[in-house]
């Protein structure tokens, strides 16, 4: 079951046709063909960097941040709060069930 299977060549089926013969051919030397023009490279564009850009860039990376953050404290926060809920709904859970055993 473990052991490896070696595939096995199949057996070419149909009609093997032998290879086509390409004869050869002369080349004659001519006027050499012109050289295609070099085409310019497009320049990348250039990014002025203004105040007014960099002032819209902070604020935009600010804002950008304080949402993040807000985000990730409010899941921070919703995570503890459920936590607290739990760890509050186990105290009282022991206490019923220590009062009951007592009872009996």
């Amino acid at each position: 079951m473990f052991q490896p299977k070696i595939p096995t060549m199949p057996q070419p089926s149909g009609l093997v046709t032998p290879p086509a013969v390409v004869q050869p051919t002369t080349i004659t030397p001519g006027t050499p063909a012109p050289a295609p023009a070099a085409a310019p490279e497009p320049s990348r564009p250039v990014v002025q960097l203004t105040p007014g850009t960099a002032v819209a860039l902070v604020g935009a990376g600010t804002a950008v941040v304080l949402v993040v953050g807000t985000v990730l404290v409010s899941l921070l926060l919703a995570v503890a709060v459920t936590s607290a809920s739990v760890a509050v709904c186990a105290v009282v859970l022991r206490s019923l069930i220590a009062s009951n055993a007592k009872r009996h």
